[in-house]
């Protein structure tokens, strides 16, 4: 008679439980009942290959601070980006990755930023606007 009894009490007895444990899991933050979570904003990287644009990045620069002539950049690009590289004729054989044909890209841009430095230096040089001393000695100098 009593047996429908102890059975209806074992299933409380386990819902309270059941209860108990779903009220400390919401307590933590963990169960959001109800709730949409939030998608974490875009990045310029994917608002870019969504569009259909190319896209790199300069991510981080390192110095070896033993030898400042020593470092390293950290890029990031999209397949857009690789494949305007490609069509651009960066790649040279079919088995290079998109690491090396972005390197090839670089090395490029980082060429071409030394050789205008310099081809601005010769032409500030012969422009005589450098101002050169020249000690004569006895507290003299010359200036030309």
């Amino acid at each position: 008679m009593f047996d429908w009894f102890k059975k209806k009490s074992k299933k409380v007895a386990k819902r309270d439980s059941t209860d108990d444990l779903v009220d400390s899991i919401k307590a933590a933050g963990t169960v959001t009942k109800g709730r949409a979570v939030e998608e974490p904003p875009k990045t310029e990287k994917q608002i870019a290959t969504e569009k259909g644009e190319p896209y790199v990045a300069v991510l981080s620069m390192d110095v070896d601070p033993n030898n400042l002539h020593q470092g390293a950049f950290e890029l990031d690009w999209n397949e857009i980006f690789v494949a305007r590289l490609i069509k651009a004729g960066y790649m040279m054989k079919p088995t290079d990755t998109d690491g090396e044909i972005v390197d090839r890209w670089f090395q490029n841009v980082c060429r071409h930023v030394v050789m205008e430095t310099w081809e601005q230096e010769q032409a500030i040089k012969n422009s005589g606007m450098y101002v050169q001393k020249r000690d004569l000695g006895n507290g003299r100098s010359e200036i030309g």
